[in-house]
Formats: structure tokens, C-alpha cells, sequence
């Protein structure tokens, strides 16, 4: 545990200042939840958010007074972003729910940090520190921090109804924060009440399942969601953990949720289908779940080994990104089988050190060598490309102005 870490915390120049004129005789603000956390543990801190016994109507005026901009960004629930040379803070007047549904919350603003404290969801992000650097802890979070444990606040049921996006935070947070197995009454607690995750809107499921992806202690959540039953509900449909274990090893420096996601529950085509509706992806997202399984299908049934001529074919063809996701994803398994100095040219594609071979000609060429505009075009240019693909991606003009002339006559 990292005390030494919350001094410095309290030093940034703008974070001083913002306490500073948000702490009197009559009002206190304290730094809360992930910017204590993380400080404690020695991770980076990159937002901090405090919570204060002011209404939000004074938090703006008082903002105004002192030279701030202030937006009301949350205002319905108390949130105001107060930016101080230039750095935002979200300062959240405290509160107490007043009644819950599993989605949503009716609050009422208060008085009280401790009730403030309780009705938050882990023991970790209950957390606050004042201005003189005393560390406020109602709920026992720094012993579960130093235990490397995520817990409930009170009643791990209860806290899962008042809002079932809990059950996600408690996989994605444990693979986050915590070592060993998971609280025993939280996951219990997760299970006895997962459908109420049925209730919840796709973009807040989507939300976190994705930052869970990239988690630290992705691969052994993972395999708990799914020894759990929860990844079938989650997904909806069949995961292939082998793949995904290995692509979280290769990425391990730089993960990115959707090839995770892709080499956990694409398979064929209509996955990456069925995973834009179940989750939903972005368009972008959803066109790189394609490439992959694109390159899945193909190399699956690829019945020579990959050299180096065949992965500048295929770069050429398909992303590079995609292709070294596939080939980490089912390193080890029969099919296909791939040379090291075909890896090896691969890694130079997706660092940059080798450019990707781009296709030399365009339509306007076969227009200026004599060809009407029209689908006669398209057909000499596809024509063109095959034969471009076949012969080695060649790049360079001589090549191109021969293959041409070729395809013109």
C-alpha cells in the first residue's frame, strides 16, 4: 500500500487549488473512489473525482468565483465537471438512494459521508481523502485492498438489485485489482441473481465486458464467467477459450478488446453477426470481427505451410492486424502451419518496418490506356489484381505499367 503515493496526490497543483476553494469552515470535499484506489496501489491516476457536501446550484457559483469553468454535466445527480487550468474534475454532491429498480436510482443529496460510503458497490471504491491527507475508510476497503480483494458493500444481493451492471463490475474489477479466486458471497451472489443482467441495456453490458477484455486477470476471469455459465448469457453462443488464452498471451503488452473478443467467440461469420446485436458493437468493431473470421475460414483450410511469400500475399489481401490475431489464436493447433520467417516478416508488416504492398493500378489507368468507362472497368481491374496477388505483390512502376498492358491486351 502506497500512503506515500496519496501526499503526492495532493500536491498537484490543480487539484490543490480546486480543494482548496471547495474546503471551509462550512463545507468539505474529499477525493473519492478510483483516484484513492489506484494511489494506494501504486497505479497511475489519470481522473480524480471528489465528493462534497455542497448542492450543485454552490458548487457552480462557487466554481464561477474563483475563476473556473463549471459544466453540469451530471447535474440530475449531482455532478458538476469543474475544470481548473485546464484539468477537468467531477465534484458529486454526496448522496443516499432513495429507491432502486436494477437499472436506475432515485437519490436524494445529503449530508453524510458515511451513507454516502455505503450505498457505493465495492468496498475498494468507498475510499476518500480529505484535504489534510487523513484516508476515510467506512467500509473496510483498504484491508481488501491490501488482501488484493474485491468485495460488496453490506449485502452482496442486495447491492447486485439495486443495480445488476454490478455483477459485470465485480468480474471486470476482480480481474482488475484482485488475485486469487473471487469473494466467495460475491460470486455467489452474481450467480443467484444473473438475470437480472437481462434487464439491462446492451451498451452498458457491451461497456464492460469489453474493459474486462483488457484486464490484467482477463484469462482467469474469463475462464470463471464461463465455468460460471455466464458467458453463454453474456455472448450467446459458444467460446472458444484455448484461442483466447493465446491471444491474451501474444497482446499481453497492448490488448485490444475486440480481437480478444474475437478470438474468444468468433468462429465463423454469423458469430461476428450474432455478437454485433448481442453487444452492440460499432460498425467498426463489427467489420474487424469479420476480417477475422474471414481469415479464420481461409487459413483453417490452408493446406500448405505459410512463408514468407504468402504472408505478403495475404497482407495484401487482408488486414495485417487481423492476420497475426489469427495466426496467435490458433498457434498449436494443426492447420495452418506457419514458418518463423514468415512470422517473423509478418511482425515487420504491424510494426511498420516493412510497408504493406498496396495494389499499383486504378481504374483511371485502364480509362487512359483506351477502356470505356463502365463494368468493363471493374472487370480488368479484378482481372489485374489476381495476377498482381499471384505474382508477389510487386510494387514498382516498371511492374506496374507491364501488368497493364498485359491485362489491356
Amino acid at each position: 500500500m502506497n500512503r506515500q503515493a496519496l501526499t503526492s496526490l495532493l500536491q498537484r497543483p490543480e487539484l490543490r487549488r480546486l480543494l482548496e476553494v471547495f474546503n471551509d469552515a462550512a463545507e468539505e470535499t474529499r477525493i473519492v473512489g478510483g483516484a484513492v484506489r489506484n494511489a494506494l496501489l501504486g497505479h497511475p491516476v489519470t481522473e480524480v473525482d471528489c465528493t462534497t457536501t455542497m448542492l450543485p446550484d454552490a458548487i457552480m457559483a462557487r466554481a464561477k468565483r474563483a475563476g473556473f469553468k463549471a459544466v453540469p454535466t451530471g447535474i440530475e445527480h449531482g455532478t458538476i465537471t469543474v475544470i481548473v487550468n485546464g484539468e477537468p474534475f467531477e465534484i458529486t454532491t454526496l448522496r443516499e438512494d432513495v429507491e432502486t429498480d436494477g437499472r436506475h436510482a432515485v437519490v436524494h443529496f445529503g449530508h453524510d459521508f458515511v451513507r454516502d460510503a455505503r450505498r457505493r458497490d465495492f468496498t475498494i471504491n468507498a475510499l476518500s481523502l480529505g484535504i489534510d491527507g487523513h484516508l476515510y475508510d467506512y467500509t473496510g476497503g483498504e484491508a481488501d485492498l491490501a488482501a488484493r480483494r474485491v468485495r460488496f458493500i453490506g449485502e452482496a444481493r442486495t447491492r447486485i438489485r439495486e443495480d445488476y451492471l454490478r455483477i459485470m463490475r465485480f468480474f471486470r474489477f476482480h480481474a482488475e485489482y484482485a488475485q486469487g479466486e473471487p469473494d466467495a458471497e460475491g460470486l455467489a451472489a452474481s450467480g443467484a441473481e444473473r438475470q437480472g443482467l437481462t434487464i439491462l441495456s446492451k451498451e452498458r453490458i457491451r461497456h464492460e465486458f469489453l474493459k474486462l477484455l483488457v484486464a490484467k486477470r482477463a484469462t482467469e476471469t474469463i475462464r470463471i464467467l464461463g465455468d460460471h455459465g455466464f458467458l453463454t448469457g453474456l455472448l450467446g453462443g459458444v467460446t472458444e477459450f484455448g484461442r483466447f488464452r493465446r491471444v491474451a498471451a501474444d497482446d499481453q503488452d497492448n490488448p485490444v478488446a475486440i480481437w480478444r473478443l474475437a478470438a474468444l467467440a468468433v468462429m465463423v461469420e454469423e458469430d461476428a453477426e450474432r455478437l454485433r446485436e448481442q453487444l452492440r458493437l460499432s460498425n467498426n468493431e463489427h467489420r474487424e470481427l469479420v476480417a477475422y473470421s474471414r481469415l479464420l475460414s481461409l487459413l483453417k483450410t490452408w493446406a500448405l505451410p505459410l512463408d514468407v511469400a504468402t504472408i505478403r500475399r495475404l497482407v495484401a489481401d487482408h488486414e495485417p492486424e487481423a492476420l497475426g490475431v489469427v495466426l496467435a489464436a490458433t498457434a498449436g493447433e494443426p492447420a495452418p502451419i506457419v514458418h518463423q520467417d514468415a512470422r517473423d516478416a509478418l511482425a515487420r508488416y504491424r510494426n511498420g518496418a516493412e510497408p504493406v504492398p498496396i495494389f499499383p493500378l486504378r481504374g483511371a489507368d485502364f480509362v487512359e490506356g483506351g477502356v470505356p468507362k463502365g463494368p468493363k472497368i471493374g472487370e480488368m481491374l479484378a482481372r489485374a489484381r489476381q495476377a498482381w496477388l499471384a505474382e508477389g505483390c510487386r510494387t514498382d512502376e516498371a511492374y506496374a505499367r507491364k501488368l497493364l498492358n498485359r491485362v489491356l491486351k
